[in-house]
């Protein structure tokens, strides 16, 4: 992996208001714009074609996005305007983030915006408003290439702007880097693999977690957490199916085995090596 350079621009001197990002050496540009300011920007390069992301929050505080696509963006997030106030649209979103790109058509965009709600399904960081893409975008294989090429951009930009909507919570296949190891945690009949990212710690889908938590253990904040995480389908037949990140290796032990225990304790690599030892030693 090489070094990559973005150079991002604050318009209106504060990180509040609309902020551009670009990649070195790509043509594509990003615009993050919050919703107040959508109205009355007057930009030209906010009117072209491209893919956009809405950001929203629901009730339960859990994070929701739309992804679009259009042949003149600004054009498009004042209809989703237009249509919230006229009760069209469900969901209400605080900040837009648009890409757009020279030579972008309407078959490119398509490409994009259906290849970037899959991207996002698969992550599951997000809930996905976005009901309907085009999928049967017929494109030339050097397209192809050029819109991957396009949404791995996009990947680093947006993450980079602090919306790790396209992110796994860790790696596909093992989850690890290679200063990182896989770490395991067997008790009673809880059992569950993990690993320490950047993010904190990762629960790998397949645990097996216990059904019942300890009120006089666990803290009011563990519990709702747990309530949470079953409630959002993310545990089924007490089996977790989908990673899941936690603030530290602690909260991820407590929601797996019902009640309060310390994970650096209980965590342990193929060796059985706790992971307090393991940190000990770096």
């Amino acid at each position: 992996m090489y070094g990559k350079s973005i150079e991002l621009f604050l318009a209106n001197g504060t990180a509040d208001s609309l902020i551009t990002a670009e990649l070195s050496n790509w043509n594509g540009k990003a615009i993050k714009i919050p919703r107040i300011e959508v109205a009355d920007c007057k930009r030209t390069d906010i009117k072209g074609a491209g893919v956009y992301f809405l950001f929203c929050k629901e009730e339960d505080d859990s994070d929701s996005v739309y992804i679009g696509e259009s042949e003149a963006i600004h054009q498009r997030l004042l209809q989703h305007l237009y249509d919230y106030n006229q009760e069209k649209e469900k969901f209400y979103w605080t900040t837009a983030v648009i890409f757009l790109g020279r030579d972008l058509n309407k078959a490119l965009i398509r490409y994009l915006e259906d290849r970037l709600v899959q991207i996002a399904k698969e992550s599951k960081r997000y809930k996905i408003l976005t009901k309907n893409t085009y999928s049967k975008t017929v494109m030339k294989e050097s397209q192809t290439a050029a819109m991957e090429e396009f949404i791995d951009n996009v990947k680093i930009i947006i993450n980079t702007l602090g919306y790790k909507v396209l992110e796994p919570a860790a790696p596909k296949n093992t989850g690890v880097s290679e200063q990182s190891e896989l770490l395991y945690l067997n008790t009673g009949s809880a059992k569950a693999t993990g690993v320490i990212t950047t993010e904190g710690f990762v629960l790998f889908a397949g645990a097996t977690v216990n059904e019942k938590a300890s009120e006089k253990s666990l803290s009011k904040g563990a519990i709702a957490l747990r309530n949470k995480h079953f409630a959002a389908g993310k545990v089924k037949d007490l089996g977790t199916v989908e990673d899941i990140i936690f603030s530290s290796s602690s909260a991820a032990a407590d929601f797996v085995v019902g009640y309060s225990i310390s994970g650096p304790m209980n965590w342990k690599n193929k060796d059985g090596v706790t992971l307090k030892e393991i940190e000990s030693k770096e």
